[in-house]
């Protein structure tokens, strides 16, 4: 008589899908917390997870009672709890700071590895590179066999521009467990610098046809849109658009539309200007500046130019330093190129420099900035500048339609057309 296969335990599975992204995270994680009530770590990841989306009342009383039932079981477990609490409170330096010490005492500790973007959020540069020291510091005594590690190396080596080197860590990590979700997006961004257009659209359908749930199914579409635009398949990269973005996801549909729109195409649908207002006037609406230039590029794909300009002397005004230094030329430009000004912002774009990256967000991102430049520089007759500014791109990616199309002279300045 055959005995039936183990069934693994709950916490295990719950472990594994949140490390890997599945879009099983949720109820595997409120499976555990509810057959465990008394785990600090389960209800922990819950609160990491999800509480985006809790009051602030219900989370701290939520964490608090983590922490204390994670350190009646030890001091790994109340130290991860306690990380979760700064983390999720965006206190992001502490957060840095304590994992430091976290890892110090519990190296390439998987749990703590979840808060690893406390680094990169916390806009220093210094903490920026500590984050990247420490990431390789944990993936080599994790050591190649540790799918988890290989898959954040290879998300730091693409941020880096390393983009062969964080191709084939992905691949690696894939091969050890083919559904890491932190794998493949570390694969998208790589096949992204290396213009892998048709071929990469089609991994990640198949990847995605397993856990269409998956945490970043509606991103990893983003990312195939843009590998739809870079070989020309734009009708493939407005369907995406549409089809997998919701209406909450207002950066990436207009990252979207606004590189179709600078290529000279038809855009997706577009989002509600009222409710971009909505969003900027919102508690918050201007905490992050990433989040702020991501409504910008909204307004400037519905032409909302008078908003535009508002929100650039806002930018400008505010006391922060990416906010006036950085993110006020930004938007500023936004509004003139879109007014059919584009002298105006290339003069604006030119002057930034290495700030733009100040911009926040990763390399795919915010090369939109520098598309952005080469369309004004063609539109002002300067083709010779705006090649060489895209000369790293058209020579080392495979497809390239895109960055061809922004070097293409037109009888009329580029300007976005009015919303349907």
């Amino acid at each position: 008589m055959s005995r039936a296969a183990p069934v693994t335990p709950v916490d295990e599975r719950a472990v594994e899908a949140l490390l890997s992204l599945s879009g099983q995270t949720l109820p595997l994680l409120r499976q555990w917390v509810g057959s465990d009530p008394d785990c600090g770590v389960a209800r922990a990841l819950l609160a990491l997870t999800t509480g985006d989306r809790w009051d602030d009342a219900v989370l701290k009383e939520q964490l608090v009672i983590a922490h204390r039932d994670a350190s009646a079981v030890g001091e790994r477990e109340a130290s991860l709890v306690y990380g979760m609490f700064l983390h999720t409170h965006r206190q992001y330096r502490l957060t840095a700071d304590h994992l430091v010490g976290h890892f110090d005492r519990w190296p390439a500790d998987d749990l703590a590895g979840l808060m690893l973007g406390a680094f990169f959020e916390c806009g220093d540069a210094a903490y920026r590179a500590h984050g990247n020291a420490l990431m390789e510091q944990q993936a080599a005594v994790a050591g190649p066999e540790s799918w988890t590690w290989m898959s954040r190396l290879a998300s730091a080596r693409a941020e880096q521009g390393r983009v062969r080197e964080a191709h084939g860590l992905a691949g690696q990590a894939l091969a050890l467990y083919p559904r890491s979700g932190v794998a493949v997006h570390a694969l998208a961004h790589a096949e992204h610098e290396l213009g892998a257009g048709r071929a990469c659209t089609d991994f990640l359908d198949q990847w995605l046809t397993t856990d269409p749930q998956a945490v970043q199914a509606r991103h990893l579409n983003w990312h195939a849109a843009l590998q739809s635009i870079a070989c020309g398949d734009f009708p493939d990269a407005r369907r995406r658009a549409d089809a997998a973005l919701a209406r909450t996801d207002v950066g990436m549909r207009a990252a979207t539309n606004w590189r179709l729109l600078l290529a000279g195409q038809s855009p997706a649908g577009r989002s509600d200007p009222g409710h971009v207002r909505e969003l900027l006037a919102a508690p918050g609406g201007m905490a992050e500046v990433f989040h702020t230039f991501n409504l910008a590029l909204a307004l400037a794909v519905e032409s909302a130019i008078d908003d535009l300009l508002t929100l650039a002397r806002r930018a400008a005004a505010d006391a922060r330093p990416e906010f006036h230094e950085v993110l006020a030329p930004v938007v500023q430009a936004l509004a003139e190129i879109t007014a059919g000004r584009p002298r105006a912002a290339v003069n604006l774009l030119s002057g930034l420099g290495e700030k733009a990256e100040r911009i926040g967000g990763v390399r795919v991102e915010r090369e939109i900035i520098q598309d952005t430049l080469a369309r004004a520089l063609v539109d002002t007759g300067e083709h010779a500048r705006a090649a060489v500014l895209l000369h790293h791109r058209t020579t080392t990616r495979r497809h390239h339609t895109y960055e061809n199309l922004l070097l293409a002279a037109r009888v009329q300045a580029f300007v976005p057309g009015p919303r349907d």
